[in-house]
């Protein structure tokens, strides 16, 4: 781990795709540290605006990195999104595509590891030290910085909440309560029309925002990426569902990383620096099997990228506030290679390398039922607070 050491210049970024709280953040980074006498740079893009900065053409200086004050984040935290702008780059692995010109008009190879060209450009900056808020393929190349020794402190957010090391991810609460609040708002029609509601929710490889957002809006059942379904035994639950009900109608969340038993993810598009392709269409898929195995009508509906818009709610307020100081904290005392975390709980910091150390998803065996596909909580003594 890097020694510790004085930081003077702190530098910013968000990574990723965007959730509510990264601006609250942002401000109590910005706030906080220069109340400690340090000066703040914020990269825009992501690890895009390192790639593309570029020390001999002061052209892409503005466009790619700026200095912070108070005043310019003043009102940030009263919305959603980055006011530093996000992006999927991979300083790593660029593709050919993505290359600036300047730093190689031809390359040869398909993806090229500009980690060089970072570090450079972050010794001109004279930046200390990086704080980047992402989730794991963000803060997995902050590792890589810190292992290069570069001073890094990581901050986790993702709707999905599947960040390692961490019990809570910035985002994540907004996303359930956004969920939750259309999830009933869709009650209207479906039941209105006497239908079946499928709801497809974010969710690549964990299964948490379905779990969840089914179990606090009291969705018949809920599909998550972690456990294959069967269309026909969940055509026969839902059925069961339906007629239980005495307005007619059925709802049913579903993961947009969910698969049928013996089927796949369904994938699109060219994969990003970090090996991902698009997810989408499983709910729409499940809604056509469910039409043909039932006879009944089927709403679908895709909530996506509302899960992550619009301002951060309190808990996401909080949390985001909350692991901004421990970071500048953090860096005052000239600490580094960490992540800030909460556990059981409670606010601790863990190894940035924590978080390519293992894989977060759902306790299916604790908290799913395989064969109703429902949460299961039957138990709740001693689990925590947001049944990870």
């Amino acid at each position: 781990m890097p020694g510790k050491k004085k930081i003077e210049t702190v530098g910013i970024l968000t990574g990723g795709g965007d959730v509510p709280g990264l601006n609250p953040c942002i401000k109590a980074i910005v706030n906080q540290a220069i109340d400690g006498g340090m000066r703040v740079l914020g990269i825009r893009r992501g690890w895009a605006g390192l790639v593309e900065y570029h020390i001999e053409d002061e052209s892409t200086h503005e466009a790619n990195v700026i200095s912070m004050n108070k005043k310019m984040v003043r009102t940030i935290d009263r919305s959603g999104g980055t006011i530093l702008h996000t992006s999927r780059t991979k300083p790593s692995a660029v593709k050919k595509s993505e290359m600036p010109a300047f730093l190689d008009a031809h390359p040869t190879e398909e993806k090229t590891d500009v980690t060089p060209h970072v570090l450079k450009n972050l010794e001109h900056l004279g930046l200390d030290l990086l704080i980047p808020i992402g989730g794991d393929d963000t803060l997995s190349y902050g590792e890589r910085l810190s292992e290069e020794g570069f001073s890094v402190i990581g901050i986790p957010k993702t709707m999905d909440n599947d960040v390692f090391g961490t019990d809570y991810c910035i985002g994540f609460s907004t996303a359930v309560t956004r969920s939750v609040d259309f999830i009933h708002a869709l009650r209207t029609s479906t039941g209105s029309h006497e239908r079946i509601a499928v709801i497809e929710l974010f969710g690549r490889n964990c299964g948490e925002t379905s779990l969840i957002s089914a179990y606090l809006a009291g969705a018949d059942r809920a599909i998550i990426s972690e456990v294959p379904f069967d269309p026909e035994r969940l055509a026969d639950l839902i059925m069961e569902d339906k007629k239980a009900n005495p307005s007619n109608y059925a709802m049913l969340t579903i993961s947009e990383g969910a698969q049928m038993v013996g089927g796949k993810v369904l994938e699109y598009g060219e994969k990003d620096a970090y090996g991902h392709r698009k997810l989408g269409g499983i709910g729409i898929v499940t809604g056509d099997a469910l039409k043909k195995l039932t006879g009944q009508g089927i709403i679908f509906q895709q909530l996506s990228y509302l899960m992550r818009s619009g301002a951060p709610d309190s808990l996401d307020l909080m949390v985001a506030m909350n692991f901004a100081h421990m970071a500048v904290n953090l860096a005052k005392k000239g600490v580094s290679a960490r992540m800030v975390a909460l556990s059981g709980g409670t606010y601790t910091d863990v190894p940035i390398s924590t978080v390519t150390s293992g894989q977060k998803r759902v306790d299916v065996r604790e908290l799913y039922d395989v064969e109703q596909y429902r949460p299961k909580a039957k138990t709740l003594v001693g689990k925590p607070m947001f049944l990870y």
